[in-house]
């Protein structure tokens, strides 16, 4: 049992991991900063020092001003002028960029607007022509931090509007949610509701009838008709996410602008995830008396700090079993955290061998370029790719991105781009975890290298038929060996069993593997007595020739049949996938019998010496024969044999038909034996 004992500690250790989590106990704290005159604002930020990570681009800070009144800006010292005068509610959002520490908070202040001394106030910034609808956030999310997203709507149509808005957050993809609603933020009367229904819908054919006449031609023209089917999208939010959030608007202008601003306290649990992709989206339903509504999907990547230059793709966590039929979404970000413009950007991306680089698709990229022709130079905006063994280089060519640093930019956004690519998975590809990164090269300047996207498969389930037998090299004897002169027939029990194995699904080298089956047991061993027993028959037994036998001889024959079942265990085996077609592995195993039966059947025969025509011959007496039949059982569970084995398999080793042979080394007894089976796993 030591020994037993020992093998489950080794492999508890092989599966057990920990994890230490170091929380940055510091707090940091920015303080919002205004002057005020009339009803003109002059806002500025107290900011900590940063704390620059070392070999990263220069720390610096970026802003998410809400201003109060429904607007916002995202520079550093914003300059606001007050339409109407009140009390607003200023809140101040601040990213610590390549920097170490965690984000400074900030408290809200109330700024008192007495006076309208200029009548040039600020308008909320209306959506562009095309979009009615848009959601973003303020920084990318990081585990046990915030983060404010901001839903803009726009009514295009050309009444006044009562509608509604719908946010829905944490993807069900994951295991634990990712975040936590602390606080939503509305300027323009927006009211929760219970999203359940859809307040006065009328139905579709209302809708189109009322559509293609003139009376509402903005209605019609305004919004996709592909998004009518209002209930279709909402069931389908609500597979995807678990949590949401329905609020009606009323009485919105054509052409007015609103926003609504959400702060989200992100998990601890997120870090488990971190490189992925999490979503949220946001429907905007223009008039509530109809379905017609657009949707957005706000995709945004976990980060461990703050770096505007990231890798990130949905390849996190996949499963292995659906995976080859997707198209898996891939994005690099890089800001020009420079002192001048950057004419020319080259992202030099690793490429895993499970990727089939031919299929590469680019969907989108800032600046928006067309790819530039094969073999050709050009002398206008363009992005060229470049697919080699291991990487893809993406190249921006003839381009201008202004610097972070760069005298008189102010608008931060215009000094980051993107590029986003797809690709499908090649035909034939393990299960197996993989780490890339890209180095981003601003003109000729030392390349800047981004975190480690990682790509990593679920675990997946595999369920296994086993069925074989078993072969003894020692056959258990039913009777003393002493007493037995020779045997005439021993037999090898017959032994075979059916079962189920448990396992993860196609994994590419090590793994563990759970069993249970059933097995019977058939043993028959016919011994024979190699001697004749003197006896003596008292009184004597007259014989066919008027003589009387006194004295004989006996001889005894048993033949015992065992017959059991067991119940077979293997709690883990750990195993290890030499290719596609060999595997071995070792554990492990406890057998409990459920039913155990022996019969042992004897036979004595008698005999007598009589003279005869040809002398003395040996006659037996056939109505003194004996037969006697004993039974004895063993009650469930009473026998229990522990085992460690080790065996190996030949075919579809990951997943499908395979064959084996394993060898048991028992510790209670000499009972060592093979196994030979066949398994197809699922």
């Amino acid at each position: 049992m030591k020994l037993l004992l020992s093998i489950f500690l080794i492999l508890f250790s092989i599966f057990s991991f920990s994890q230490t989590q170091v929380k940055d106990t510091t707090t940091r704290k920015a303080t919002i900063l205004f002057d005020k005159k009339g009803n003109q604002v002059q806002y500025n930020a107290e900011v900590p020092t940063l704390n620059q990570i070392l070999g990263a681009p220069k720390a610096n800070y970026s802003y998410f001003w809400e201003m109060g009144d429904g607007s916002y800006s995202k520079e550093p010292a914003p300059k606001k002028t007050y339409k109407k005068k009140g009390d607003y509610k200023v809140n101040l959002s601040v990213t610590n960029n390549y920097d170490n520490g965690k984000p400074p908070k900030t408290r809200p202040q109330t700024v008192a607007i007495n006076e309208i001394s200029d009548l040039k106030f600020d308008q909320i910034a209306s959506l562009p022509d095309t979009i009615s609808l848009k959601i973003f956030n303020n920084r990318e999310p990081v585990p046990n931090d915030e983060i404010v997203v901001v839903i803009s709507y726009k009514n295009e149509l050309n009444y006044l509007a009562n509608g509604k808005i719908y946010l829905f957050y944490n993807d069900k993809e994951f295991k634990n949610k990712n975040f936590e609603l602390l606080e939503t933020r509305t300027h323009f009367g927006e009211r929760e509701v219970t999203q359940t229904g859809i307040a006065s819908v009328e139905n579709n054919d209302s809708y189109r009838n009322l559509a293609s006449t003139d009376v509402y031609p903005s209605f019609k023209n305004g919004f996709n008709l592909v998004d009518e089917n209002l209930e279709m999208t909402l069931a389908e939010s609500n597979t995807l996410f678990s949590d949401s959030k329905a609020f009606e608007f009323d009485n919105m202008e054509a052409n007015e602008t609103r926003n609504m601003f959400f702060t989200f306290k992100t998990t601890p649990e997120m870090l488990k995830d971190t490189s992925a992709i999490v979503k949220m989206r946001s429907v905007f339903v223009p008039d509530r008396n109809y379905k017609n509504h657009k949707k957005k999907t706000l995709q945004m990547e976990i980060v461990t700090s703050h770096d505007p230059n990231k890798m990130s793709s949905n390849a996190t966590l996949m499963n292995y079993r659906t995976v080859r039929f997707k198209t898996i979404n891939f994005k690099t970000r890089f800001q020009n955290n420079g002192e001048g413009p950057a004419r020319m950007i080259r992202l030099e991306t690793d490429t895993p061998d499970m990727f089939e680089k031919k299929t590469l698709q680019i969907v989108d990229s800032y600046p928006k370029c067309p790819i530039c022709p094969k073999g050709q130079e050009v002398t206008y905006s363009c992005l060229d790719t470049l697919i080699k063994k291991k990487q893809i280089h993406f190249t921006f060519k003839n381009i201008y991105i202004p610097g972070s640093n760069q005298k008189n930019v102010k608008e931060v956004d215009s000094t980051k781009g993107f590029v986003k690519y797809t690709m499908r998975f090649a035909k034939d590809f393990h299960k197996q975890k993989t780490r890339s990164q890209t180095a981003i090269i601003f003109d000729k300047n030392e390349p800047v290298i981004t975190n480690i996207a990682t790509t990593r498969f679920k675990s997946g389930i595999s369920i296994g038929v086993r069925a074989g037998f078993n072969l003894y090299s020692k056959p258990e004897l039913s009777i003393n060996k002493e007493t037995i002169e020779n045997i005439s027939s021993q037999e090898r029990p017959q032994s075979y069993f059916i079962g189920a194995t448990i396992s993860p699904y196609k994994s590419y080298r090590w793994y563990w593997q759970s069993e249970l089956y059933y097995t019977t047991f058939k043993n028959e061993n016919l011994s024979q007595i190699g001697e004749l027993v003197p006896v003596e028959y008292i009184p004597g037994i007259p014989l066919s020739n008027g003589t009387i036998a006194t004295t004989g001889t006996s001889q005894t024959t048993s033949k015992t049949n065992t017959s059991k079942s067991n119940m077979e265990i293997v709690p883990v085996s750990l195993r290890y996938n030499v290719n596609n077609y060999i595997g071995i592995g070792f554990g492990p195993q406890f057998s409990a019998n459920l039913n155990q039966k022996t019969e042992t059947e004897t036979e004595t025969r008698f005999f007598y010496r009589q003279d005869g025509p040809a002398g003395f011959e040996t006659l037996e007496f056939t109505n003194l024969k004996k037969n006697e039949t004993t039974s004895e059982t063993v009650k469930p569970f009473k026998e229990i044999q522990t085992s460690v084995f080790a065996d190996v398999t030949f075919g579809f080793a990951r997943i499908g038909p395979s064959v084996g042979a394993r060898y048991y080394k028992s510790f209670e007894q000499d009972s060592d034996y093979w196994q030979f089976y066949a398994i197809w796993k699922f």
